[in-house]
């Protein structure tokens, strides 16, 4: 108070504050002064504490309370920023058709080798493997009605053309 006066609040303090604020807003354009509020915010405070005490002032807080743009500018960097992670949304959505896309080529390809092989094997071993499956698809439906207490079946004795009947019955 001996250097500065009594009135070193309204005198000093305007000034450093102005001088700092201006000199750590120049750093960065508008659009990074809204997104990096803290990191501005921050940066004031450090440099208002040193050049506070080059003068002697101690300051115990400083807080930066309000910090407002011009609302289309506001609305401005919103829309940017929207309009970014919109990109970003659309570019996964593409990479995700594109992953698809390779699984369903990866798929059909093996569905065609697998075909392929059973061909094969159809020509090699003749019909048996036909009748293999067969067997197996019969033996899956006869277990999956076995289960249904609705169902029976009537095996056929044999008729007078030399074929067997059987009967399957849904009992209601």
């Amino acid at each position: 108070m001996q250097n500065l006066g009594t009135d070193y609040d309204e005198r000093v303090l305007p000034s450093i504050g102005n001088e700092v604020l201006k000199a750590i807003v120049a750093q960065f354009d508008a659009a990074e002064l809204i997104t990096q509020r803290e990191q501005v915010s921050a940066r004031i405070r450090t440099e208002l504490l040193k050049r506070a005490k080059e003068f002697n002032i101690n300051l115990e807080d400083v807080s930066i309370t309000h910090m407002t743009f011009g609302k289309e500018f506001t609305r401005a960097v919103e829309q940017k920023q929207i309009a970014q992670q919109d990109a970003e949304r659309a570019r996964f959505i593409v990479e995700k058709a594109e992953q698809e896309r390779q699984a369903n080529v990866i798929r059909a390809e093996g569905e065609a080798e697998s075909a392929d092989t059973i061909s094969k094997a159809i020509d090699k071993a003749g019909e048996g493997l036909l009748l293999i499956r067969k067997i197996e698809a019969a033996k899956e439906i006869a277990q999956t009605l076995a289960g249904n207490p609705n169902v029976t079946y009537l095996p056929g004795g044999g008729s007078a053309d030399g074929g067997k009947s059987n009967l399957l019955l849904a009992l209601r």
